[in-house]
């Protein structure tokens, strides 16, 4: 028996470490793609294949991101912007929830409102930043209605669709006990919707950060997108492409922090 249970003992390791191969894989090539790409970047700088004032060596690009983290001007822009962004994003998902329920279970207000929402949904948020300006200014308001915008739309529309697959019996069921409508949306149509709702708020979550981004190049005067402008005419592209840099990293661990909130907050999504 003790020499069954070695072997199958030894045959479980190579599929465990098989397994941690697999989910490691795809990540590697991806690390792997990243620094050879840099490490180009790097080679084609120092040794001159591509002459260009805003072409410089990565680890200039690098020694200038971590000369910031003393407390620079790119952290000081990019609190700014996470601000706004965070401020702008609440807006726009407690709007789409809610709008998106609330159409979802209307006839009445699925006539009224969906035709203007439609109409509006297509068109590009920066697009209507320049007007936007001459009602609101150049100032936070400006920011924050553009990022609600951008945040609303897919917010709504992953709500509304999600509202839209609750099944019947449920409601039904919920009818039949007498449970108020109240109850019925807390208890039973927000949970079936969560799922759509979480695609809605990850989809929204990278739009925000853009959208604040892009409204501080048009019209800003603070902020990593404002940043990135004036380092780009101060003909300083290492501090600029530090700025990105630093944006990526950002887009990255917001991603990954909600990918975390949603695994613990609906545990049954990954399940279906």
């Amino acid at each position: 028996m003790s020499v069954v249970g070695t072997l199958e003992g030894a045959s479980s390791k190579p599929s465990a470490a098989g397994s941690i191969r697999r989910r490691l894989g795809p990540r590697l090539y991806g690390v792997l793609l990243i620094a050879a790409i840099l490490l180009f970047w790097e080679v084609s700088s120092r040794l001159g294949w591509i002459v260009s004032a805003y072409w410089p060596p990565v680890t200039k690009i690098l020694w200038a991101a971590i000369s910031q983290l003393g407390g620079g001007d790119i952290l000081v822009s990019l609190a700014a912007t996470l601000r706004r962004a965070l401020t702008g994003y609440a807006i726009g998902s407690v709007l789409g929830i809610a709008l998106g329920i609330l159409l979802g279970k209307s006839k009445v207000l699925r006539i009224a409102l969906l035709p203007l929402i439609e109409i509006v949904r297509p068109i590009p948020t920066p697009a209507v930043i320049p007007p936007l300006i001459l009602f609101l200014g150049v100032d936070d308001a400006l920011k924050i209605f553009a990022i609600s915008l951008a945040t609303f739309f897919p917010v709504f529309t992953n709500t509304f669709a999600g509202v839209a697959t609750v099944d019947d019996t449920l409601i039904q069921t919920a009818r039949t006990f007498r449970t108020s409508w109240a109850r019925t949306l807390l208890r039973v149509v927000l949970p079936a919707t969560l799922p759509a709702i979480a695609a809605g708020l990850r989809t929204a979550t990278s739009l925000a950060l853009v959208v604040a981004v892009v409204s501080e190049m048009v019209a800003g005067s603070s902020g990593i997108g404002y940043y990135l402008v004036e380092m780009q005419y101060a003909l300083r592209p290492d501090l600029m492409y530090a700025a990105v840099m630093y944006l990526a990293i950002t887009g990255y661990a917001v991603n990954r922090l909600f990918l975390v909130l949603e695994a613990r907050l609906i545990p049954w999504m990954g399940k279906t």
